[in-house]
């Protein structure tokens, strides 16, 4: 039993290692009117599908990202910190695999490099060289890119949020300091595509399209005062792993230096496992 364990364990971090989550949602509470929820400040459902504009308004945040997996009753956490410049749709985040269940050294961390159109990956194995960068088309990507690179585009999540359809205000809370506002809904992936920005449309209309997490996806988004989103949780659903992603907005305005590879350090040969 303990080895059928650890093999089960290592498949999963070897799909998050690859840059191919698999992953899944959990269960939301019953059915609630769309934009209902008594004392929240105006409409909530307007309020979520809004939070993106208010990001771009921001400029730019420090980020940070948690991916909860679980597989086979094994349960793995990828972990990642960086900037992210809404404005330009660039962000940098290096990204923490799980260790190896087997054990052995440390991985090191991936650094992932995120555009408007693609993932760029720094680090990842597979048979890549240290020194190369691998690039993922996002719409090409079943999920968009919400969950393949182990770390969600903080402006894609957001993005999602456009297609807010059962939201629910909570009540008021704190996050990281800040006076935030709560509250739980389902996104509709369609929905999102047609309204998102021009940069993430074609992703996350990919996604809608190949039927990622069944189109729909359950969240609970946390707004401060300005609309701006603080914390964001969204759960997903791929085959048979379910996923939850955090993503952690903070720092607001904070410089943004992120150049993407030149075409000469960019991987062209077989990567393994693909």
């Amino acid at each position: 039993m303990g080895q059928q364990h650890r093999r089960t364990g290592r498949a999963v971090t070897a799909v998050v290692a690859v840059g191919l989550m698999a992953v899944a949602t959990g269960c939301s509470g019953g059915a609630v009117a769309e934009g209902s929820g008594a004392g929240a400040p105006g409409d909530p459902r307007e309020m979520v599908r809004r939070s993106a504009d208010f990001l771009v308004r921001a400029g730019s945040a420090k980020a940070r990202t948690s991916m909860e997996m679980a597989s086979g009753g094994t349960r793995v956490t990828v972990r990642g910190e960086g900037v992210y410049d809404f404005r330009r749709q660039l962000g940098e985040f290096e990204v923490v695999l799980p260790q190896d269940p087997a054990g052995g050294r440390a991985r090191r961390p991936v650094t992932e490099l995120m555009s408007d159109g693609a993932l760029f990956m720094k680090n990842r194995g597979a048979g890549v060289p240290a020194d190369k960068w691998v690039r993922i088309e996002t719409r090409s990507l079943s999920d968009g890119n919400l969950v393949t690179g182990g770390a969600t585009d903080p402006l894609a999540a957001a993005e999602l949020l456009r297609g807010a359809r059962k939201v629910t205000y909570v009540g008021e809370e704190r996050v990281g300091g800040a006076e935030v506002r709560h509250y739980r809904g389902v996104a509709d992936l369609r929905t999102a595509a047609k309204a998102s920005s021009a940069g993430q449309r074609g992703a996350l209309g990919a996604a809608a399209a190949k039927g990622f997490s069944g189109g729909k996806v359950p969240f609970e988004a946390y707004l401060d005062e300005r609309g701006r989103v603080r914390k964001l949780r969204q759960q997903f659903t791929v085959a048979n792993a379910d996923v939850a992603s955090t993503t952690l907005l903070y720092g607001f305005g904070v410089p943004v230096g992120v150049r993407l590879p030149a075409e000469k350090d960019i991987f062209a040969g077989k990567i393994a496992g693909s």
